[in-house]
């Protein structure tokens, strides 16, 4: 039967505790421990059941309950401090307005697919949501002017469960909006806020909620709403559900509809990010606005949009970028072909990496890349591997150069650290040490932290850790039909006092998740052959649903436990989420993460258990590659890169074996007199002291705003002065660029010197270039210096600007400089001509080049 008329009713609170609505639709009590103490104290068990959701746990609670915490003083007390906390949280004086004082008026927008925020809001996959949500959270701390935009999904990703196959199954229980810390964003006049998107042949709507983040909102869409057919209701259903009309569907509404969106909010946007390339055609709308709505032309819409953007790569492999074909792009999105005045083939090469290849498809990666004038990757190695894969975007630039940096990742340090060890180290550190920098006295401190105090928090965390997976797992069984034997045995896993390795992440193929299994005599050996010295695996994650070769793994590690018989030494702890995860890595004794180098774009994880004072036992991949592997932890292998998949396993299942065997275990349990692993708790110090500040979102959204956020709102305000003015000059003159670029030729380049020289001789160049009808202001004339190696190229070139000298009377440019080689052996010198102009975000964002033959 349906209704006639639908009401949302709020919870009904006393006015005395009208604080705990505020503090519960704000998710500032995640990552404070008093808040979240608050609602655990006013319900316990309703607290757990409710996935930590005080929205649910105030509509649901008894009012006899709220009728005994009005006359409890003590819980009043902690309420109005709590509530006094998050009241000084948002209005304090920030890093931004330090950093920023009374600039300009300026907004960025963080547009992601997934946001893993808390554990009721499960609308995340895996580590990319979790980033864009620790980002959102340190963007708050930092007091930054940005707004998250994603897709609110109604199922959101799967819940995991395991047959008595061990094979994974997947439930999607539906997510009740109202009863989530979340708002209905509505007009003035009561009614709800609403944005509509062109999709062929009809209009879909959307509706907008928002979830506070500390100051930053993020605003999702919605589109289970009337008028739209069955079909659009579920665009925000699951996600990364569907085919792959359901993903073009999904990164329109992300895209164009969060454009959309933010205008309709009245925000001015100043700084666009795309994390990842899922909200790429966000790039196409703000076009079109700027065409159809400020009366720019396509070259100066783009310069300007181009200007604003930010693009964040996680892929480390050219299989993980989204893919469209030709024909689907222009049945979704061809109508934006026609308002730029493009051609079809014009208009696909905006997401082509070779624009001759008529037939190629459509890729997100590259459409941003071409759009945004900032562009990174999350690890300094994956930059690297970033700037290999899209070399071909550059033609003729030496790949190190290639316009693609790199920001390494970062956690959020109140909302992964345990709560026990956070009060820890606000007792020895003091309150700021979850934002200090690595150059922060505080972190001195760490020795003033007692060995013993350190170690028995952690002992408690690990016995936290396997009361709770002895709970999932009898609530698991239980839920499966299993015997009352093996009900009863799973109450018996684990060992609270045994050294234990933690395994949790997505298990895709690459990431190896059964490789400690290779070799199953070593493995035995290890977890039973000494009863003083015992081992224990605690393992958890989820594989795609239409992952196969990642369920098999899954599979593949049950079967190793029961045909092993090592139910109570390795369990796999299902449905994985963010309250599974933040009590392993505070937990576990060591993280394992062992990957196919490079494939890990960073692995944030065991930044994660770093935090927790987790040593980590890694492949020198991601993250881990940067850190110091010796002092906070061990590294598997050194580096190595195999052609040879199976060897590559072979020898790096063999290398932890030796490191678990001759290092870990011994290390573990060498105890003094007083039962305290001394050296063992110098790595975990080392781990905090040395991880802590700086794979923290604290830097790396610092590291974001002041190298991409402030740059890009600022070329944004200077090019959109006097009616675009700065933008349309900006665009005519690269036009002018393009057609005569080509005409430039470097005629004569004079070195001064012979080919033998010696170290720190100084060697005179002087070139004449021909510039056409371009002049010098148009153009930088470098010098490109650098080893040779063996197959005859300059590596790791260094670029030395040439002076201007004047034209000589046949009307060539004459450029001069001067360089010098600090070391000996084969060393080349080039020169080469890169445009050059004020507004450019760098000599490469017009992808012009000409190098000396």
């Amino acid at each position: 039967m349906q209704p006639i008329r639908t009401f949302n009713v709020s919870p009904s609170l006393p006015q005395r505790l009208e604080p705990l609505r505020k503090l519960a639709y704000n998710l500032h009590w995640d990552w404070n421990v008093e808040t979240k103490d608050l609602f655990r104290r006013l319900d316990p068990d309703l607290w757990e059941s409710s996935r930590h959701n005080p929205v649910l746990m105030l509509g649901t609670i008894s009012q006899a309950r709220l009728s005994e915490v009005v006359e409890d003083e003590g819980f009043l007390a902690q309420m109005d401090r709590s509530a006094r906390q998050l009241e000084d949280y948002l209005q304090e004086r920030t890093w931004y307005q330090k950093q920023r004082g009374q600039k300009q008026k300026e907004y960025y927008a963080y547009f992601s697919a997934e946001f893993g925020l808390v554990d009721c809001l499960p609308i995340y996959s895996g580590g990319l949501g979790v980033l864009a949500g620790d980002h959102l959270k340190s963007a708050s701390d930092l007091g930054l002017p940005l707004v998250g935009v994603g897709l609110l999904y109604q199922q959101g990703y799967f819940a995991q469960y395991l047959n008595a196959d061990g094979w994974q199954q997947e439930r999607y229980p539906i997510n009740d909006f109202y009863n989530m810390p979340l708002h209905l964003e509505r007009n003035p006049d009561g009614s709800e806020l609403r944005i509509a998107v062109d999709y062929p042949g009809r209009i879909v709507y959307a509706r907008v909620w928002r979830v506070q983040v500390g100051s930053v909102p993020l605003y999702m869409l919605d589109t289970n709403i009337e008028p739209n057919n069955a079909y659009d209701q579920d665009i925000t259903d699951q996600l990364y559900g569907g085919d792959i009309d359901m993903r073009i569907h999904q990164e329109i509404m992300l895209g164009i509809g969060g454009v959309r969106m933010l205008k309709a909010l009245g925000y001015n946007v100043t700084a666009y990010h795309m994390n990842e390339g899922h909200a790429a055609f966000s790039a196409l709308e703000r076009i079109r606005i700027l065409i159809q709505e400020e009366g720019l032309s396509y070259t100066e819409a783009r310069q300007v949009v181009a200007s604003s953007n930010i693009f964040t790569t996680h892929t480390p492999v050219p299989a993980g970028i989204d893919l469209f074909s030709p024909d689907k792009v222009l049945h979704y999105l061809g109508r934006y072909a026609e308002i730029f005045g493009l051609n079809k083939d014009q208009f696909l090469a905006l997401g082509r990496e070779n624009t001759g290849d008529l037939s190629g498809p459509f890729s997100m990666a590259v459409l941003a890349l071409k759009t945004a004038t900032f562009s990174n990757g999350v690890a300094q190695l994956h930059g690297v591997v970033s700037r290999q894969m899209f070399k071909g975007l550059w033609q003729n630039v030496p790949v190190e150069e290639v316009p693609i940096t790199a920001i390494t990742n970062g956690v959020h340090a109140r909302s992964c650290v345990s709560k026990s060890t956070q009060e820890l180290y606000d007792r020895y550190l003091g309150p700021s040490w979850s934002s200090a920098a690595t150059d922060n006295p505080l972190w001195e401190r760490m020795d003033a932290i007692p060995d013993e105090e350190l170690w028995r928090n952690h002992e408690r965390c690990r016995l936290d850790m396997v009361l709770y997976v002895r709970e999932r797992l009898v609530k698991h069984l239980r839920d499966r039909g299993a015997s009352p034997s093996e009900i009863a045995s799973a109450q018996e896993v684990l060992d609270p006092n045994v050294l234990t390795i933690g395994f949790a992440r997505r298990f895709a193929t690459y990431k190896r998740a059964t490789l400690w299994m290779r070799d199953v005599e070593r493995i035995r050996r290890l977890l039973l052959a000494n009863k003083d010295r015992k081992l224990q695996f605690v393992i958890s994650g989820k594989a795609h649903p239409k992952d196969i070769p990642g369920k098999e793994l899954i599979r593949d590690i049950n079967h190793f436990i029961e045909e092993q018989g090592l139910e109570k030494q390795i369990v796999f702890v299902p449905n994985y989420d963010i309250h599974i995860a933040r009590l392993m890595v505070a937990g576990c004794d060591v993280w394992l993460n062992n990957p196919r180098r490079p494939r890990e774009a960073s692995g944030t994880s065991g930044m994660k258990a770093a935090m927790n004072g987790l040593p980590n036992l890694s492949v020198l991949d991601g993250w881990w590659d940067e850190a110091d592997y010796v002092r906070t932890g061990w590294a598997i292998g050194h580096g190595e890169m195999y052609d040879d998949p199976n060897y590559q396993d072979e020898i790096e299942a063999n290398a932890l074996y030796d490191i678990l065997e001759k290092e870990v275990v011994p290390l573990f349990y060498d105890r003094d007199v007083d039962g305290l692993p001394r050296r063992w708790i110098d790595k975990m110090k080392d781990a905090i002291q040395l991880n802590c500040p700086f794979f923290n979102t604290a830097r790396m959204v610092r590291e974001y705003a002041e190298r991409a956020y402030f740059p890009a709102s600022d070329r944004y305000h200077t090019l959109t002065v006097d009616n675009y003015a700065p933008a349309k000059e900006l665009a005519h003159w690269k036009d002018n660029l393009t057609a005569h670029w080509y005409d430039i030729k470097i005629k004569d380049v004079n070195v001064s010197s012979e080919a033998d020289i010696k170290v720190n001789q100084t060697v005179n160049v002087k070139a004449k270039i021909d510039l056409a009808t371009l002049t010098n202001d148009d153009v930088q004339v470098e010098l490109y210096q650098g080893a040779i190696d063996a197959s005859g190229d300059i590596i790791n070139g260094v670029p030395v600007v040439m002076d201007y000298q004047g034209e000589d009377k046949d009307g060539l440019g004459i450029y001069t400089a001067d360089v010098v080689y600090n070391t000996s052996g084969l060393q080349g010198l080039s020169l080469r001509v890169v445009p050059k102009h004020k507004h450019l975000s760098s000599p490469y964002e017009p992808r012009l080049i000409v190098w000396a033959q």
